[in-house]
C-alpha cells in the first residue's frame, strides 16, 4: 500500500495544496511553524478520519474558512506484491518450499493485481464529517478504519507511560481498532451507552428521583459490552507482548526486563454483580464509576513502574518498542506494511535509535516512510548515500 497524493483545502496552515510521494521515504523540512506536522497530521486524518492531535474535528479548518476537504490516492498492491512484501519483511521465520511467489509477474498481470483508491473526507462547520471511499460514502465512517492503516512516531508519544490510563487506554483501543472491526464497533457502542447511562445518572441526580428499571437497560448492556470489550483486550495483550518484547530487547541490547500488564475491574468474575451494588456510589458521583473505560496497563522495567523509575532514554525505547510492535501487528493482519509517520524524531532520539530506525528502512522493514525535520542538512546527512529512494518537500517556500 502506498499514498501516492495528497490534496488540501483549508485544511489547518494550508489553503489549497497538493502533494505527490515517494513510495519509500518521504522527508518533509522546513522551519517551524511552516506546517510540516500538519501535512503528517494530514495524512493520518486521511486514513482514520481523525486528527493525531486533537478530538474536536472542527480544529482542522483553517482559521477564517468555512469547511476543509483532504483528498488522497492510495494505490494497494496486489495478493502477489503483498505477499512477497509480508514473507519478506516480516517474518524471518518463515520457509517457503512453494517457490510461486518468487517467480516474475508480467506487467500486465501487475497492473491488474494493483487497485487505486480515492479517499475524501470533508467537513463543514456545524454539520457531520464526510468519507468517502471512490466516490461514494460509507455507511459507517467506522467501516474506513483499518482499510488504510497507519503507525505514528511523534514526539508526545512519551505521554503513553507519563499520563494516566486514559493515554494507555487510547493507544491499544487505536491499535486494537484498526486491527478488528468487532472490537471497534464494540468500543463505540461502549461509549455511546456509556455517555446516555452518565447522562441519566446526571438528571436522576438533578431531580432526586431513580428509574431503576430504565437504569438496568443500560447497564446490562453495558456489562455485556464490558465484558467483550476485556476478553479482546486479555487476548489482544498476550499476543502484542511477546512482540513488544522482542523489539525492546533489540532496541536496549537486552539490558533490562520489561512487562506489560492489563489490570481491569472487568476481570472479576462475578463483575455483573459487582456492577449492580456500585450503583448508588454511581448515583453519588453522577457517573459510572467501574468498566472498561477504567481499565489501565502497567508498563514495568526491572520489576519497577516505568513511569516513575525509568529512565528518558528507556521510556523512549518502550514507546519505540510499543509502535514497532504495532507496525508488525498490523503488517502480518493486513497482508502489507502500514504507512510510517515519524514527526520530529531526529531532535528527540539519540544516535543510536535513530541508527536502528535507519537501518529498518534500509533493509525493507517499512514500506512507505514520512518523516519532518526542522533541519534539511540533517536529514540530508542520515539519509542520501543509503541507496533508496528519498524525495524531500520544502515547506513554507
Amino acid at each position: 500500500m502506498h499514498l501516492q497524493k495528497i490534496s488540501l483545502s483549508h485544511f489547518k496552515s494550508y489553503e489549497y495544496q497538493s502533494f505527490k510521494f515517494s513510495e519509500r521515504i518521504n522527508c518533509i523540512v522546513g522551519e517551524n511553524g511552516t506546517g510540516k506536522t500538519n501535512l503528517l497530521d494530514a495524512i493520518y486524518f486521511l486514513a482514520l478520519t481523525k486528527s493525531s492531535t486533537s478530538n474536536q474535528d472542527a480544529l482542522s479548518i483553517n482559521h477564517g474558512a468555512e469547511y476543509m476537504m483532504i483528498e488522497g490516492s492510495f494505490l494497494m498492491l496486489g495478493v502477489h506484491n503483498s505477499m512477497r512484501s509480508t514473507l519478506r519483511l516480516v517474518d524471518d521465520n518463515i520457509d517457503v518450499e512453494d517457490n510461486t511467489l518468487s517467480q516474475p509477474i508480467s506487467n500486465a498481470e501487475h497492473q491488474k493485481s494493483n487497485t487505486e483508491h480515492l479517499i475524501t473526507i470533508s467537513l463543514q462547520r456545524g454539520q457531520k464529517k464526510a468519507v468517502l471511499r471512490d466516490k461514494k460514502a460509507y455507511e459507517r465512517i467506522s467501516e474506513h478504519i483499518g482499510r488504510f492503516p497507519v503507525v505514528m512516531l511523534s514526539p508526545n508519544d512519551t505521554d503513553i507511560i507519563r499520563d494516566g490510563s486514559e493515554e494507555r487506554r487510547k493507544f491499544f483501543d487505536g491499535v486494537m481498532a484498526q486491527l478488528d472491526s468487532e472490537y471497534l464497533e464494540n468500543l463505540l457502542q461502549y461509549n455511546r451507552l456509556l455517555l446516555q447511562r452518565n447522562s441519566l445518572l446526571k438528571q436522576f441526580s438533578e431531580r432526586n428521583y431513580t428509574d431503576n428499571l430504565l437504569l438496568d437497560v443500560y447497564s446490562d448492556s453495558l456489562v455485556e459490552i464490558s465484558l467483550k470489550l476485556y476478553q479482546a483486550r486479555d487476548k489482544f495483550i498476550t499476543e502484542f507482548l511477546l512482540i513488544f518484547k522482542k523489539h525492546y530487547t533489540t532496541l536496549s541490547n537486552a539490558r533490562e526486563e520489561v512487562e506489560m500488564i492489563y489490570e481491569s475491574e472487568v476481570g472479576a468474575e462475578n463483575f455483573a454483580h459487582i456492577f449492580r451494588k456500585n450503583r448508588q456510589r454511581d448515583l453519588a458521583a453522577q457517573r459510572t464509576t467501574i468498566g472498561s473505560h477504567k481499565d489501565d496497563f502497567i508498563f514495568e522495567i526491572n520489576g519497577f513502574t516505568l513511569r516513575k523509575f525509568g529512565s528518558q532514554g528507556q521510556q523512549k525505547s518502550f514507546v519505540i518498542a510499543l509502535k514497532l510492535a504495532q507496525f508488525e501487528m498490523l503488517t502480518k493482519a493486513k497482508g502489507f506494511p502500514p504507512l510510517l509517520l515519524l514527526d520530529d524524531i531526529f531532535d528527540k532520539l539519540d544516535d543510536r535509535r535513530i541508527q536502528q530506525l535507519i537501518t529498518m528502512m534500509v533493509d525493507g522493514t517499512f514500506s512507505q516512510v514520512f518523516i519532518t525535520d526542522a533541519r534539511p542538512e540533517r536529514t540530508r546527512q542520515l539519509l542520501d548515500n543509503l541507496g533508496v529512494e528519498v524525495t524531500y518537500f520544502e515547506i513554507g517556500k
